[in-house]
């Protein structure tokens, strides 16, 4: 059963893995949003710059489609055909770009700029004509078919049942006059856009949450996954619970050399053991050059005891010493007790003079 378990996807994919994808080129990224931005920038381009266009392409189709302009006596003057097809598609490069930074926006506003790095280079089988047919004709491809021709046909319907009411009255157009069957036109083109606008947006957001979910059902990890992961970026805890063992074995040893050249040892006296040492005249206070609780406690003593290191009962002040760091000053609310305890010693050692 545990084998089981750690065989099945049931885990979310780790931060890790998912910038493992995002580099492979593998995010969430819906097609629907693109094309609502781009049906954005279209309803832009006919509703603002649409006028001045047709009005300028209608300007410049009088001028060239006379007979004098395009033909001469014998054949069709080429140049300019040529000058009027340029000026043609130089009203058209606005509006190809801005199609082109819809489409970039939509992509950036999905997945930011991605740089997959592991996609560049040449691979071979993109060449092959086997892999480009299967990737044709795939089970994959015949649902985004399918999709695409359920959407488009939702999109007709529903924009037919909001524009139903409209088509009574088109009849009824021929009788305007030319500014108010142009107001008129404009109206409709407009509720026309904002319908398809309103439904490929709800569609975008649905395609969106849909590849989103499968998205991250498919980057599902296995237990075993995660641990493997964890032991990778985290490295193994048993290699770390060793290192961590050698680094108190080592801090440990340099800790009981140091017990030999202290001033005195205060004791609880069982339970805890700090180690100070002082030097008469030197600058700064007294230092804790080691401690320990217990065992450890225990071989302080005995090696401070070998060393001839003064070993000294006070169970308060060991207990508050305790919390000192190792190589740190003792506080200054313990400098009284301190130096009652090193002059103590000192005495004893004939350093100081007695009282």
């Amino acid at each position: 059963m545990a084998d089981n378990d750690d065989g099945q996807k049931s885990e979310q994919p780790t931060q890790r893995k998912l910038n493992q994808a995002r580099d492979r080129g593998q995010v969430i990224q819906s097609r629907e949003i693109n094309n609502l931005f781009m049906l954005a920038s279209g309803a832009c381009v006919a509703f603002i710059m649409g006028p001045s266009m047709a009005r300028s392409m209608a300007t410049t189709l009088a001028r060239f489609l006379e007979p004098a302009s395009l033909l001469s006596n014998e054949s069709v003057r080429w140049e300019a055909v040529w000058q009027m097809l340029g000026e043609l598609a130089g009203m058209m490069v606005m509006p190809i770009l801005l199609f082109v930074a819809a489409a970039i926006a939509g992509s950036l506003l999905q997945t930011g700029l991605v740089l997959a790095t592991e996609k560049i280079g040449f691979d071979l089988e993109r060449l092959s004509p086997l892999a480009g047919f299967n990737r044709i004709f795939s089970l994959r491809a015949a649902v985004e078919f399918l999709k695409n021709i359920a959407k488009a046909g939702l999109v007709a319907a529903i924009v037919g049942a909001m524009m139903w009411p409209e088509f009574a009255r088109l009849p009824s157009l021929s009788s305007l006059e030319a500014l108010a069957l142009a107001a008129e036109i404009h109206r409709l083109l407009l509720r026309l856009s904002l319908s398809v606008f309103g439904v490929v947006l709800v569609l975008a957001l649905l395609d969106y949450g849909w590849q989103r979910f499968n998205f991250m059902q498919s980057m599902r990890m296995s237990k075993q996954e995660v641990k493997e992961e964890h032991k990778q970026s985290e490295g193994d805890p048993m290699v770390k619970a060793r290192l961590r063992q050698i680094r108190m074995e080592r801090a440990r040893k340099r800790m009981m050399a140091a017990v030999p050249g202290a001033s005195v040892v205060v004791t609880n006296p069982t339970h805890y053991a700090v180690a100070l040492k002082y030097e008469m005249g030197a600058a700064g206070a007294p230092k804790v050059v080691a401690k320990g609780a217990d065992l450890i406690a225990q071989k302080i003593r005995e090696v401070a005891k070998a060393a001839d290191v003064p070993v000294v009962e006070n169970p308060p002040l060991a207990r508050a010493l305790y919390t000192v760091e190792i190589d740190h000053e003792i506080p200054r609310e313990h400098y009284r007790a301190v130096a009652e305890v090193i002059s103590y010693v000192f005495r004893l050692k004939g350093k100081l003079r007695p009282r």
